[in-house]
């Protein structure tokens, strides 16, 4: 087993997020189309054309093999998305909300027969930095880290317009595992005894309780909880996703949580982290 837990599938719950993105988009007004969002200068049509970005920039290379915008000087990976993202997006301002609905609807059984395709062991095509950057990533790990983008935008909308939906545990409770999976490479500065655990609950429908625990190396994720941890913390769903993403900020986090034991591990558990920042 890797640092990062057991593997999960999450290639069943594809369409079930698109079908609710879907019909949401289908729903919304004019007006709605135009609201702002917590993504800076980005409307909710403008992260509805981030999404189709995602589908094509994944089926273009993981399928294609096409390698996609090139670095320029010298840039950071976080530099590189920002201003790939932030080009696809203007140029897609010209592009009517049905034709982006139209795109997803069209391109989405296609990435979905892509993920049919791998075998969830083996090392995936695209890197989990936020999990570890210095780590192979398994594809079951690069699959989930999609489907997190995915629904998190779909969230970010829906906030935008003040709809509620697609947080039912079936869908919610796999962005919540797949987030906590971070949680090693966010306790990799503190140095603790071999056997040190730190349990972290998520609280909600969707929660649940993750551990991670100290081997000679190296901090390790384990589902459940452990004996005797050295930290506990408490998180409800929504705080988890929302610092996860940085749609919270992590002061903000740690005052709406509870966080008991070792400091220095309740510290650096809350700096926990799922997109490229």
């Amino acid at each position: 087993m890797t640092i990062f837990g057991p593997a999960i599938d999450l290639r069943p719950e594809f369409p079930r997020e698109r079908a609710a993105l879907l019909d949401l988009l289908a729903a919304l007004t004019d007006q709605d189309w135009t609201r702002p969002t917590v993504c800076p200068g980005w409307t909710v049509k403008d992260i509805t054309a981030h999404i189709l970005n995602d589908y094509l920039r994944r089926i273009s290379g993981s399928r294609d093999g096409h390698p996609g915008a090139r670095f320029v000087n010298d840039e950071t990976l976080p530099d590189y998305l920002a201003r790939t993202n932030e080009e696809f997006v203007r140029a897609s301002r010209q592009c009517s909300p049905r034709v982006l609905i139209d795109l997803l609807t069209h391109l989405g059984p296609q990435l979905d027969e892509l993920w049919s395709r791998k075998v969830l062991d083996e090392p995936a095509d695209l890197g989990v930095s936020w999990a570890d950057p210095e780590q192979v990533s398994p594809t079951w790990l690069d699959i989930a880290r999609d489907y997190t983008e995915f629904w998190v935008h779909q969230q970010q909308i829906r906030d935008a317009v003040a709809r509620r939906g697609a947080d039912e545990p079936r869908l919610f409770g796999p962005v919540v595992d797949t987030f906590l999976r971070a949680l090693p490479h966010a306790l990799r500065t503190e140095t603790r005894p071999a056997g040190t655990g730190l349990s972290f609950e998520v609280t909600g429908p969707a929660g649940g309780i993750w551990s991670a625990v100290r081997s000679e190396d190296r901090w390790r994720l384990a589902l459940g909880t452990v004996e005797s941890p050295a930290a506990r913390i408490t998180m409800d769903q929504d705080v988890l996703w929302r610092l996860a993403s940085r749609g919270i900020g992590v002061e903000q986090a740690r005052q709406r949580a509870e966080l008991r034991g070792d400091p220095g591990l309740c510290a650096a558990a809350t700096t926990l982290l799922a997109i490229v920042w």
